[in-house]
C-alpha cells in the first residue's frame, strides 16, 4: 500500500507548471491524480503519484528545480492544524519536535531527525522511494525547500542555513538553489540535510501562545486517534534514519519509538512482516536508488545500507538482484571510471 501525503503538497503546482509551458490538468491526470486535489488541501493522495507528477514535470519542462520552485511560496498554513501548532511553540527546537511528532499526518513517506554536533545542528530528512522505486530528487528538494521556508517564518525571514546537502547530483543550473538557500549548497552528500547553528534552534519565539498550542494539540490528537500509522510504517521511517549508522537493530528502533522490543516484534508479526524483512525491503529500495540511479562509489553505498564491509554488501546484492552491483551499473551503461 502506498504512503499518503496531504494534497497541500501540490501548493503552487499550477503556477510552476504553467511557467514551464505545461498544462497542469493534463499533467495531474497523467500521474493518476484528480485536478480537484488542488482545491482540497486536506485530502490524502498517494506519495508515489506525487513523485511521478513532479518527475514528469521536471523532465518535460526542462526545469530540474521544479520541486524547489514549488517550495518558494510555502507558508505555515499549508501544514493545516500542524502549522498552527508549531507556530506557537516557545522555540524553533520545540516547533521542530512537534513537526517530527506529527509528521506522519502530513506525509507518510518523510522522516525527520535532529542531530547535534557541538554548536551545529543537522536536520535530516529521509524520503522513502516506495515500491515503484520512482526517482526522489524532486520530492527531496520540495521537502528541504519547505523546511527552510518554515524556519524563516518561525525564526527570521532572512535566515540562511549554514549548509544544505543533497544525496543526488547537482543540476546543470544552480541559480535557483543558490537564490533559495544561499551559497552553501552541496550535492552527492551521504544524506539529505539542513545544517544550522544551535543558537538558531534555541532562539525564543516572542509571539508564542502556549494556550493556543495546547488547544490545537488536543484537536490534532483527537483527529489522529482515527488515523494512527501502522507499526510497519513507523518502523520503516526509523530504519531509514538508522541504517547508515550501522546501528539499525530492533532494540535501537524500539528505543526511538519509545516502545518495548517485544511489543514491536509482536505488532510487526500481526502485520505479517518481521523486522528482518522490513530492513531488507528498505535496503532493496536504497540499493535500487544508489546503485542504478547514481554513480556514488559502491563502498559508500555499502555504508549507507548499513554494511560494515563491501564484501557483505556484494553478497547481499547478488542474492537480491541476481548480479553484482558492478554488473548492474554496466547494464545501464554508466560504470564509474
Amino acid at each position: 500500500m502506498s504512503s499518503l501525503v496531504r494534497a497541500a503538497a501540490l501548493t503552487n503546482f499550477n503556477e510552476v507548471a504553467r511557467a514551464g509551458g505545461l498544462d497542469p490538468v493534463r499533467m495531474l491526470l497523467d500521474a493518476g491524480l484528480s485536478p480537484s486535489a488542488l482545491r482540497e488541501p486536506d485530502v490524502m493522495i498517494p506519495v508515489e503519484r506525487l513523485g511521478r507528477l513532479l518527475q514528469a514535470c521536471a523532465t518535460q519542462s526542462g526545469n530540474e528545480s521544479f520541486g524547489l520552485c514549488m517550495a518558494e511560496s510555502r507558508l505555515l498554513s499549508n501544514l493545516g492544524p500542524v502549522g498552527l501548532l508549531i507556530r506557537d511553540q516557545p522555540t524553533l527546537r520545540d516547533s521542530l519536535r512537534m513537526l517530527m511528532r506529527y509528521q506522519s499526518l502530513l506525509n507518510g513517506s518523510l522522516s525527520l531527525a535532529i542531530e547535534e554536533c557541538g554548536d551545529l545542528v543537522i536536520i535530516r530528512e529521509v524520503v522513502m522511494a516506495g515500491q515503484a522505486h520512482e526517482p526522489t530528487r524532486q520530492r527531496v528538494e520540495l521537502a528541504l525547500g519547505v523546511m527552510v521556508r518554515l524556519i524563516r517564518q518561525l525564526h527570521r525571514y532572512d535566515w540562511e542555513p549554514a549548509r544544505v546537502c543533497f544525496e543526488h547530483p547537482a543540476p546543470r543550473d544552480l541559480s535557483v538553489h543558490q537564490r533559495f538557500f544561499g551559497p552553501n549548497v552541496e550535492f552527492n552528500y551521504d544524506f539529505n540535510c539542513i545544517i544550522c547553528s544551535k543558537a538558531d534552534l534555541d532562539a525564543r519565539n516572542p509571539y508564542a501562545d502556549p494556550a493556543m498550542a495546547r488547544y490545537v494539540q488536543q484537536l490534532i490528537d483527537a483527529t489522529a486517534m482515527s488515523k494512527q500509522a501502522t507499526m510497519l510504517e513507523d518502523v520503516r521511517r526509523i530504519v531509514l534514519l538508522l541504517l547508515p549508522s550501522g546501528r539499525c537493530s530492533i532494540e535501537q528502533v524500539s528505543e526511538h519509538l519509545g516502545i518495548g522490543c517485544r511489543t514491536v516484534q509482536r505488532r510487526l508479526a500481526e502485520e505479517g512482516q518481521p523486522f528482518s524483512a522490513v530492513v531488507n525491503d528498505i535496503r532493496t529500495e536504497l540499493a535500487a536508488r544508489h546503485v542504478i540511479e547514481t554513480d556514488r562509489p559502491l563502498t559508500e553505498v555499502a555504508t549507507l545500507l548499513g554494511f560494515s564491509a563491501p564484501s557483505g554488501f556484494s553478497r547481499w546484492y547478488h542474492a537480491q538482484f541476481g548480479c553484482s552491483p558492478k554488473e548492474s551499473r554496466a547494464a545501464r551503461g554508466t560504470v564509474r571510471p
